[in-house]
């Protein structure tokens, strides 16, 4: 049986789907769920633009997903708050496995400071991968107050908790839980961008290309 992708105007199919032309219904393919941790300043957003065009270049699409866009349209005047950091990662891990059941594969972009955060995601999703970038706090500090793109994430929060203008910031005023059992560590400080994509790729080949 030859599975392909193609429009059926007779029924309703999920993005994603394979649909077979033998009358065999409906297979679903689903996606996987990639999300790369770390401190804010670690490089996450610039890792994972990486991951997805090294990831494109072979013929695997993916959506970057990240928690400093979600939180423009979930809490557009951000507290960064306990119980709005909750809402946030919850409304993140619903938004990813949404997509996943649909066959997109997702690379989260987020801190996700406590580890319940990516421990619900990894039990909602059937393929989850947990990439932890890991870079000295201090290493963190200078690249955030230099970097002129912030990929939506606010500008200098280190200064600001330093200051006591920023109570809540990972690190230092909240605290980062670091993964226990990651199924990737990538030390930042020591790569580029696309040296720790490749790491990435090398070490979850099997997982995101199949």
């Amino acid at each position: 049986m030859v599975l392909e992708w193609r429009y059926n105007p007779y029924l309703d199919l999920p993005i994603g789907s394979l649909y077979s032309p033998c009358g065999a219904g409906l297979v679903q393919k689903r996606g996987w769920v990639v999300w790369i941790t770390g401190l804010p300043g670690s490089g996450k957003s610039v890792v994972a633009r990486a991951l997805q065009m090294k990831l494109l270049e072979k013929g695997v699409r993916s959506q970057i997903l990240s928690s400093d866009e979600l939180r423009m349209f979930v809490t557009p005047k951000p507290t960064y708050s306990q119980d709005e950091r909750d809402a946030v990662y919850g409304t993140l891990a619903f938004v990813a496995n949404l997509l996943v059941t649909n066959g997109v594969n997702v690379i989260i972009d987020a801190t996700g400071n406590l580890r319940k955060y990516r421990e619900e995601c990894r039990n909602r999703v059937e393929r989850f991968a947990e990439v932890y970038l890991k870079c000295p706090l201090e290493i963190c500090m200078k690249r955030e107050a230099t970097r002129v793109e912030t990929s939506h994430a606010p500008r200098r929060i280190y200064e600001k908790a330093l200051k006591g203008k920023a109570q809540t910031v990972p690190g230092m005023g909240s605290p980062y839980e670091e993964p226990l059992e990651p199924e990737a560590v990538v030390e930042s400080s020591k790569l580029t961008p696309e040296e720790c994509a490749d790491i990435i790729l090398d070490r979850l080949h099997a997982f995101l290309l199949t």
